[in-house]
């Protein structure tokens, strides 16, 4: 049997692999390493070619039967950016606290689960891990691509904790069980170039550009629910491009941005904007892009089992919530019922990204209690 492995160790280990989004940095040759002692079955898979990839990806399986529990996660982290007092590469202790990209996001939630599959090497049933390296990405061949091969190899998990940092002020305050979905549009609208003291020669394509935008504020997209706020719309940038006082411009461009509640579809969302650009400005230019659907995790089994853990080890009742961005959850929801829960989220994709040691150590904890509730 394996020595249990010490959480703090194995995270300083992965903080010092460079793993920028989709550079695999040693990272997930180091969890292949260390999930092969444990006894997992690890095959790393590189998905995808330019411009989105190729993204390296890890899949590693223990044990038979049901039930079949999994974790999904990320190695790959957002660039560190200038101005760390430390290096970010390096994990550095100060206090209470260690620092290094990747410690709360999500490094730091990885080497606790793995530290708690460490202590429990009984566990009945199959566990496995599902870990990308593009989350932070375009998540085009990160976990898309692990669903596919999970899909190969007949890998059909009975419930999914993503390790997302989750905690807002403090260590088990909230659960993450569903997110809301996000698409982007591009209109770009084509008018012609002038002088403007001559506007019967020209097309003001802002004219257009003013109703569609007029429009797409006045929508009323609902009124949010009991798990969910209000889906909004927000126009993201308008461009135009033209520096004179003296010309009308040729073309206008809006960029939008709708995160939607389970009362839409990304598709429907698409179809209402295009039959506004229609109406107000026939023949424009329209893309869209679907990053993800909002689900929902009914409250039951899964959440109150981890819910059960948070509280054993931290005395936190932690509220369930669907608000913030996207995680890889988007795309894992179909399998099975997922929720996601992490450290705590004050200093992801900041500088001097730091964790509290403790915290890792009683995620740990929490882990374990999770697993022995779900399998043992």
């Amino acid at each position: 049997m394996a020595d249990a492995i010490d959480p703090i160790a194995l995270l300083e280990r992965l903080i010092a692999c460079p793993s920028v989004t989709p550079e695999e940095g040693g990272a997930q040759a180091l969890l292949e390493e260390t999930l092969t002692t444990l006894g997992f079955e690890v095959e790393r898979l590189v998905s995808g070619e330019e411009p989105h990839g190729p993204v390296p990806n890890l899949l590693a399986t223990r044990g038979s039967g049901g039930p079949h529990f999994a974790f999904a996660g990320h190695t790959d982290v957002v660039p560190p950016g200038k101005g760390w007092t430390s290096d970010p590469f390096t994990a550095e202790i100060k206090g209470d606290l260690l620092y290094g990209r990747g410690a709360v996001d999500m490094k730091g939630s990885i080497a606790a689960f793995i530290a708690a599959v460490s202590q429990l090497p009984d566990l009945p049933g199959t566990l496995s891990f599902i870990i990308t390296g593009d989350e932070e990405g375009p998540a085009v061949h990160g976990t898309r691509a692990l669903m596919t091969r999970m899909e190969e190899r007949d890998i059909k998990p009975d419930m999914i904790l993503v390790g997302e940092p989750t905690s807002q002020d403090r260590l088990g305050d909230t659960i993450k069980i569903g997110r809301r979905g996000s698409v982007n549009m591009w209109i770009d609208i084509v008018g012609k170039q002038a002088h403007v003291a001559y506007p019967h020669e020209g097309d003001n394509p802002i004219t257009r550009l003013f109703r569609i935008g007029t429009r797409l504020h006045e929508l009323d997209l609902d009124d949010g629910d009991e798990w969910f706020q209000p889906s909004n719309l927000e126009v993201v940038t308008v461009d135009v491009g033209n520096p004179a006082s003296n010309v009308i411009p040729g073309e206008a461009h809006l960029r939008l941005n709708i995160r939607f509640n389970v009362h839409h579809t990304g598709q429907e969302l698409v179809e209402k904007v295009q039959s506004i650009i229609d109406e107000e400005a026939p023949g424009a230019r329209f893309k869209a892009m679907v990053s993800g659907e909002a689900f929902l995790t009914e409250p039951g089994p899964l959440s109150d089992l981890v819910s059960e853990s948070i509280t054993e080890v931290t005395g936190v009742t932690p509220t369930l919530s669907t608000g913030g961005g996207t995680s890889d959850a988007r795309f894992l929801h179909t399998l099975c019922p997922i929720v996601e829960f992490g450290l705590l989220n004050a200093t992801m994709h900041k500088l001097d990204e730091a964790v509290a040691m403790a915290d890792v150590h009683k995620l740990t904890d929490i882990y374990a209690g999770i697993l022995r509730r779900a399998l043992g």
